[in-house]
C-alpha cells in the first residue's frame, strides 16, 4: 500500500471511504495527479516515484491554514 497527499481548495469534495479516480500529467520532467473530476491536486513526482495506480481509497482529510489536504491509499 502507498499514501499520497492531495490539496483540496473547497471542503466536502470527497470523505474518508470514498474511493477515488486520480488522473497522471506529465511536465517534462516531473509527473503530477488529480483526483477526478477535479477536486484535488497532488505535488510534483519524479519518474521514480510516480503512481502507478489509478484507484484509491481516501483515508483522511485534515483541515490545515494552507487548505484540505487528502490522504489516499492506492494498492501498488
Amino acid at each position: 500500500m502507498r499514501r499520497d497527499r492531495f490539496k483540496m481548495e473547497r471542503p466536502n469534495l470527497v470523505k474518508a471511504g470514498d474511493k477515488i479516480k486520480i488522473t497522471e500529467y506529465q511536465t517534462a520532467m516531473n509527473y503530477s495527479y488529480i483526483i477526478e473530476p477535479a477536486v484535488a491536486m497532488s505535488g510534483c513526482y519524479g519518474v521514480a516515484d510516480r503512481i502507478k495506480a489509478t484507484e484509491g481509497v481516501v483515508v483522511s482529510v485534515d483541515n490545515t491554514p494552507r487548505g484540505f489536504i487528502v490522504t489516499a491509499e492506492f494498492e501498488e
